[in-house]
Formats: structure tokens, C-alpha cells, sequence
């Protein structure tokens, strides 16, 4: 069993009397790469900069490796911080910026030396030790920055949103990059981020946050397949969300009809919300469909066309290999297993459906929450 090196006990944080953190537990291991994930505002950063020791909380304890150190200033603590801007030193080189907090503490000269040139291996600069950091491109600037982070061999490194100011195809290389350092160091590293793709592709634990609380914490797949509440099935990749009721174990009624599942436990006749995966959804001639609706968009995404379907006026998305055409009547066809029932929450109601939906809003909203941050 892996030992817990942080541990936060009921963290409250507020800002100019506004709750940015509503009592918070939560544990993290050795050698794990746990991911905060949540919306701009939901809390996530103001929880990095308490682990590292940049705010301290109202009430609650952090303990690391059992010992409690909300008091104790950063630069005491066993936890080093990537931040978004990088906050390199434009007058060193590449070798003297990974060095420097070597030459702080006085390390020998001969295992600086080494020590360097072993991180610049690992996140692929080797050749680059004389290079002036302005020269380098962002990706390169943002290994630098790893590499000084890690040179000190902290037992956590903290990363707050370091890939936002890369661009896509870079991103994507630098997750997996990451996922090998991390591997490779034993380092824990605690990832913010807001993107949900980068969350999937990279943790071993995800934690979900919305407004100052924990709503999840799982596993990619736990989060994805297994969503705890209509916020998560929401954030966490795209969910036709609606109003269901349980008539018996395995057996729930939606959109007019009654379908088999696969969940159980819930009291009989009660109400719930019903999450379906556009990515589960068969397209089939309307006599064979369990639903039938009217395709009122369809837009190609490369690999699969998205097609938003009114059902009785709920619009869902489908996301499908088959071209279908606007205004054509269709059958949805939807397994057992495609099927996920969460209780009713505080979020039910506000997601779920693609009434509004386009992407150019989606991207608009992105860039709002990226200027945000």
C-alpha cells in the first residue's frame, strides 16, 4: 500500500469573505500523479498554493509525511511549484537556471555538474546547457522549468496549469512527457488544471472540484464511467443528462420509454438522473430505435460527425461514425451498459442538454476561463 505523503483535514480557505475552499479532505501518496480539476474559480489553485505554503488556511491542518506544517514557509517545505509563466532567469543559460537552486544550498561542484546534466537528459535538453533560455521556444522553457523544479529532488512537485500557454499539438507532447518524468522521478506530482482531456490522459487519481468542494476524486476511468453527479458527467467529457426514475433495480424509465441497466440500489419510483454518453448512442432506422427524434445539426469533427437529435424537445448529442442529414427522423438504440443513473443533486437540471450548444461557445468559454485564471 502506497504511504500517504499529504494529507489535508477539513481545509477551509475564504478570500475577502468569500468561501474559496469549503472544508476540504484530502490525501495524497507517494509516487502519484493526482490532478485538481474544476472550472476557473472553483478553488483549485488556492489548494496548490496551501500545499506549497504561498497562503495558509483559515482552519484545518495540512500534514506532510505525518508532520503538521501550516505554518511552515515555502521554502522549508519538501515541495517545489511549476508555475504557468515559467519564471525563469533570463540573464543564466539553460545549465545555470537548473542549477541554481543547487548553488543555493552549496551543493559540491562536481554533483551539480551531474545532477544537471542528468535532468536536462531526462526531460530531453541535453545540448542546450549554453543556450540563453530567452532563445528557447515555450516548450523548451517550460522543460527547463521542470527540470529546475525537480534538480532539488522534492518529494512533491506542485504544477499549476504549465501547459496552458502551449499550443495543442505541443500540449499533447508535453503530457506524456510529463507522465514520464513522473514515472521516472518517483516524484509526487499534483497537477490544475481545467482541461479535462489533459486530466484523463495523465492522472492516476482526479479530483474533481466545484465550487470550493470536492465532488469526486477516482481514477480516469472511475470519473469518466462513473460520474458521482450530473457536474461531473458535465465536466468530464460530453453527457446527455436527463430526468429519470428507478422502478426497480436495473430498470429505469426515461424520455417516455423504459430501459434495462445495469445499476441497482435506488428506492422504487424514485427520481433520478440519467447520464448517456453521446459516444454510446446507436443511430437506427426509427422502427427499431428504443427513442426517435429529428437530426437538427450535424457538424464533422474529423474522425466522427457530432449530431445534436430533438427528442420531445430535449436536444441530445450523438457522436457517430455514420453520416445522417438534417431534419432526418431517426431510432436511438441504447445498451444496458450505456446507460448510468446518479441521485439527484443540487446540479440536476443545469446540464445535460444541447439545446445552446455549439463549439464556437465552448471555445469562447474556454478563452474566458483561460483569461480568468
Amino acid at each position: 500500500m502506497a504511504k500517504k505523503i499529504i494529507e489535508l483535514k477539513n481545509i477551509t480557505k475564504s478570500f475577502d469573505g468569500q468561501v474559496v475552499l469549503d472544508n476540504i479532505s484530502l490525501d495524497i501518496y507517494d509516487n502519484e500523479f493526482l490532478t485538481l480539476l474544476g472550472p476557473s474559480g472553483c478553488g483549485k489553485t488556492t489548494l496548490l498554493r496551501l500545499i506549497g505554503g504561498f497562503e495558509t488556511p483559515d482552519a484545518g491542518d495540512i500534514l506532510f509525511t505525518g508532520e503538521r506544517i501550516n505554518d511552515l514557509p515555502p521554502h522549508k517545505r519538501n515541495v517545489n511549484t511549476v508555475f504557468q509563466r515559467y519564471a525563469l532567469f533570463p540573464h543564466l543559460n539553460v545549465f545555470e537556471n537548473v542549477a541554481f537552486p543547487l548553488r543555493e544550498r552549496k551543493v559540491p561542484r562536481d554533483e551539480i555538474e551531474a545532477r544537471v546534466t542528468e535532468m536536462l537528459s531526462m526531460v530531453a535538453l541535453t545540448g542546450f546547457e549554453r543556450r540563453a533560455v530567452t532563445s528557447l521556444s515555450g516548450g523548451q522553457q517550460q522543460r527547463v522549468a521542470i527540470a529546475r523544479s525537480l534538480v532539488g529532488r522534492p518529494q512533491v512537485l506542485l504544477l499549476d496549469e504549465p501547459l496552458a500557454a502551449l499550443d495543442l499539438k505541443l500540449r499533447k507532447d508535453m503530457q506524456q512527457e510529463l507522465k514520464k518524468i513522473q514515472k521516472a522521478t518517483g516524484v509526487t506530482f499534483v497537477f490544475v488544471t481545467h482541461d479535462q482531456e489533459e486530466a484523463l490522459s495523465m492522472s492516476d487519481t482526479i479530483v474533481v472540484i466545484s465550487e470550493g468542494r470536492i465532488q469526486q476524486i477516482g481514477t480516469s476511468l472511475d470519473v469518466y464511467n462513473e460520474p458521482k453527479n450530473a457536474f461531473v458527467a458535465d465536466f468530464i467529457g460530453e453527457s446527455n443528462i436527463v430526468d429519470g426514475v428507478m422502478l426497480a433495480d436495473r430498470s429505469v424509465s426515461f424520455s417516455g420509454h423504459t430501459f434495462d441497466c445495469v445499476d441497482g440500489g435506488f428506492g422504487k419510483n424514485e427520481a433520478v438522473d440519467v447520464v448517456v454518453r453521446p459516444e454510446d448512442v446507436d443511430i437506427v432506422p426509427e422502427e427499431k430505435g428504443h427513442l426517435t427524434g429529428v437530426v437538427t445539426s450535424v457538424t464533422f469533427m474529423g474522425v466522427h460527425y457530432e449530431v445534436i437529435v430533438d427528442i420531445g424537445g430535449f436536444k441530445w448529442m450523438i457522436q457517430t461514425t455514420d453520416f445522417v442529414d438534417v431534419d432526418e427522423h431517426i431510432g436511438l438504440f441504447i445498451e444496458p451498459d450505456a446507460i448510468h443513473i446518479m441521485k439527484k443533486s443540487k446540479y440536476s437540471g443545469l446540464y445535460g442538454d444541447y439545446a445552446s450548444f455549439s463549439n464556437e461557445f465552448d471555445e469562447l468559454s474556454d478563452a474566458e476561463s483561460e483569461a480568468d485564471e
